[in-house]
């Protein structure tokens, strides 16, 4: 099933495409998508719901984060081996972790800000993979019971605060916008292969990045059981995979996001986002 929220900044309500590609509202059945009903007993409440008794939604309101307060919002840096070849980094032994805030999420489709002393704005098409069950210390041959489903990220990032001066990837990963997920919330039932999906981003209508998750050097169960040996994961947690190669900070030369810049991204199965970057 495809989850998603519906309805201008903080009136979002939790919602569901029917089969004929309509939006139910699910408020009658669940209150939000949040750490509080992203669970697997949610699921099977949605699933003995006939939601074609509910009502349906205007297809033009505005699509907000699929998820609603996560406990955490977790990156997994320089994860394809092709991205780290153009960034002239090695390959990482085992997964880089880092935080992006949780205040960064954004809806799909909403505007990306861009502060004035912000030089090196950039993109990163990722899957992301949502936590529905605790996990604390599991083995990866267990991921998916902890795993509900899966969504589109662009883990947008600050090249400057993240690596320059006393650069941080947390700093260049968390202003506010930083995180559009979405458009909605996959469940993993009908992601046939999670290591075979194409990702795609456009920059003003040219492509920048083109992948696949099969070039992932670590893959989704052996990053869920990694993180969860040093941090408890709890449901609605976002876990973003990495990026292919293509993004700005690995062009020849280096390329980053200005005033009016759209960007689309799209992975099989899990729709597309389509953002316009703004001047604050």
């Amino acid at each position: 099933m495809k989850l998603l929220r519906l309805g201008d900044k903080g009136k979002e309500k939790p919602s569901i495409i029917d089969n004929d590609g309509n939006y139910r509202d699910l408020s009658k059945v669940i209150n939000e998508l949040n750490p509080q009903t992203l669970n697997f007993q949610t699921l099977k409440k949605i699933k003995n719901t006939n939601i074609y008794n509910l009502p349906k939604l205007d297809r033009n309101l505005r699509i907000g984060a699929c998820i609603s307060n996560p406990s955490k919002f977790i990156g997994i840096g320089l994860n394809f081996s092709d991205h780290a070849a153009e960034t002239g980094a090695k390959p990482p032994s085992e997964p880089i972790i880092f935080m992006k805030a949780t205040s960064s999420i954004n809806g799909p489709n909403d505007d990306i800000e861009l502060k004035p002393n912000s030089q090196k704005l950039d993109w990163e098409v990722e899957l992301g993979v949502i936590i529905g069950n605790l996990a604390k210390n599991i083995n990866k041959e267990k991921s998916q019971d902890h795993i509900l489903g899966y969504c589109l990220v662009n883990d947008v990032s600050e090249r400057e605060w993240q690596t320059e001066g006393t650069g941080q990837w947390v700093k260049g990963k968390s202003h506010d916008t930083y995180g559009p997920i979405g458009p909605y919330l996959v469940t993993k039932d009908e992601i046939k292969d999670f290591k075979n999906l194409n990702m795609t981003l456009d920059l003003n209508d040219q492509r920048m990045q083109t992948g696949n998750t099969k070039t992932m050097i670590f893959d989704v169960n052996e990053i869920v059981s990694y993180v969860s040996k040093f941090m408890t994961l709890n449901p609605g947690d976002i876990i973003t995979t990495g990026t292919p190669p293509g993004v700005g900070m690995g062009k020849k030369p280096q390329l980053f996001l200005k005033d009016g810049d759209r960007l689309n991204l799209k992975i099989d199965n899990l729709g597309e986002q389509n953002s316009k970057v703004v001047t604050i």
